[in-house]
């Protein structure tokens, strides 16, 4: 019940929702102590995925096992998928081209989240010269020749290199954090998590059923994505418009909705999967595109847990994390440019409001459901 309340109430992206969880378990019931805290929001912005969420997951684990991680996750994520698989089940109802001034103007506010977020990761993930040039690689290769599997080998190669050839930071980790599975589990969800990661692209592209074809996108976006949040707009966009599953329009209406909604941001899915041309739609659509982007997390959270005190020692898997996270940046970059910005900047007009938007973002601190609202009535006044 605790973890619904906040799904029901926590506004404000994943930043927020971490400041929530320590007030909730921190502070008020004292279920984990300060630093042990600190140190499980370390392992989660370690590992790809929406960070707020895989720490309810973790909390969860370490309070009532496998159970207690699943009934976390259901808690604080299904109050904003029931709601936005509703509204993806009334969009075939809208008439688009009446809405397309707000369209637009939501279109270029995703256009400036997108670049606020590239713009932060860069600067966390490619602050020196070598690992800006490895996401300038990765971005290269990804515009160059796009697919799936194409992605899944930068990652590969990136993280190759990275132990070749990066160096990574001093970090220290003060507590032991108490875990609610054994080695022996984790190993086995995350062999399981690997073989999926490799496996369903292929799957994917040999066969002509469009549910593995949905989950494995979902999938592998959940399993590429660091820091979570905005950052997973450009790859799931890139994943739903250009196959035709969700036309631009209702994808940039669902984006300005998730906005207003609580919980994670990650359940965009539920509402992309519910929205799509292809069948099955609606309810089982949304739930396929839900479990796919949060079952890599939920696979490596409680997969790496038991092992995580001595990971995160390892100055080896540091060094392979560094080019990972530097070949992500890059891989955003990619999705940027294409199909975001080539199909949203078009004038002049079009770039000062993405600029501004940005400003509102990135120096003003406007929360991005304020800049949404902003965003829409521009495009409809302009």
């Amino acid at each position: 019940m605790t973890f619904l309340r906040l799904g029901l109430t926590s506004f404000g992206g994943p930043v927020a929702h971490i400041g929530y969880f320590r007030q909730e378990f921190v502070e008020k019931r004292r279920w984990i102590s300060s630093n042990a805290y600190a140190d499980l929001v370390a392992l989660c912005q370690f590992l790809p995925g929406p960070s707020s969420s895989q720490v309810g997951m973790a909390i969860g684990l370490m309070r009532a096992g496998i159970k207690g991680s699943v009934a976390a996750w259901l808690g604080f994520t299904l109050p904003s998928a029931i709601a936005l698989i509703l509204f993806g089940l009334g969009i075939s109802q809208l008439d688009l081209q009446s809405y397309s001034g707000v369209i637009h103007g939501l279109k270029l506010v995703a256009t400036a989240v997108i670049a606020q977020a590239i713009w932060g990761m860069s600067k966390s993930h490619c602050a020196d010269l070598k690992s800006a040039l490895l996401g300038v690689l990765a971005t290269a290769i990804i515009l160059l020749v796009p697919s799936s599997l194409n992605q899944v080998g930068v990652i590969v190669a990136s993280a190759i290199l990275g132990i070749l050839f990066l160096t990574p930071k001093t970090s220290t980790f003060e507590t032991h954090l108490p875990v609610g599975v054994n080695k022996k589990t984790g190993l086995a969800l995350l062999l399981l998590f690997g073989s999926l990661l490799i496996v369903l692209p292929i799957v994917a592209q040999e066969v002509r059923s469009y549910p593995i074809k949905l989950f494995s996108s979902f999938f592998q976006t959940g399993s590429l994505v660091f820091g979570g949040g905005h950052i997973v707009l450009p790859l799931l966009q890139s994943q739903v418009v250009p196959t035709h599953w969700v036309n631009n329009d209702s994808f940039l209406l669902g984006y300005g909705l998730t906005q207003a909604a609580p919980g994670p941001l990650f359940t965009f899915a539920a509402y992309l999967g519910a929205a799509s041309s292809q069948s099955p739609n609606g309810w089982i659509g949304g739930a396929i595109a839900l479990v796919a982007i949060f079952l890599p997390s939920f696979l490596m959270v409680i997969g790496i847990m038991p092992f995580w005190d001595e990971l995160r020692k390892n100055i080896t898997l540091q060094k392979s994390m560094i080019g990972v996270n530097a070949a992500v940046v890059g891989l955003l970059l990619a999705a940027f440019y294409n199909p975001v910005w080539i199909n949203t900047v078009f004038n002049g007009q079009d770039l000062v409001l993405v600029i501004i938007f940005f400003s509102m973002l990135q120096h003003w601190k406007l929360a991005p459901w304020m800049v949404v609202v902003i965003g829409a009535i521009s495009g409809y006044l302009f």
